[in-house]
């Protein structure tokens, strides 16, 4: 952790904030998805039926929730670093790979031509590309 009075403090701080932010709401999803396996499964399949994403619904919903458990770790592991290190690095990582799962997650709403969710998804995206920018300052 910079000290209090430094102008890294001033930019340590957000980096961090979009760090655990991140983290909580990536592993949140993520390990939901993995305790409740059927139950999102079986939402999905009704949520996709309509769409051409109909037929790879159980894969897709494998690879986002490895997505979403993957940039929620190094989102975590990121924030950690800040606190020890001051390293921004991995929460870099984390902030990119968040990107690509809400991508993901965008791309997925809109084929199911789910607009109103897709347009939720927009604020999280957001607070992303903040962390993305303010964690490649070094």
């Amino acid at each position: 952790m910079p000290p209090f009075d430094s102008a890294r403090f001033t930019l340590w701080v957000p980096q961090l904030l979009c760090a655990v932010f991140l983290a909580i709401l990536f592993l949140q999803s993520g390990l939901d998805k993995v305790v409740d396996w059927k139950g999102n499964l079986g939402w999905l399949t009704g949520h996709f039926s309509k769409s051409p994403l109909k037929g790879v619904v159980t894969p897709m919903l494998a690879v986002i929730t490895l997505m979403e458990l993957a940039s929620g770790a190094l989102s975590a592991a990121g924030a950690v670093a800040l606190l020890v290190n001051g390293n921004p690095f991995l929460a870099y990582l984390g902030a990119v790979l968040s990107a690509l799962s809400l991508l993901a997650l965008f791309f997925g709403q809109r084929m199911a031509k789910e607009y109103a969710g897709a347009a939720v998804l927009v604020p999280y995206f957001v607070v992303t590309l903040a962390g993305v920018y303010l964690l490649r300052l070094t």
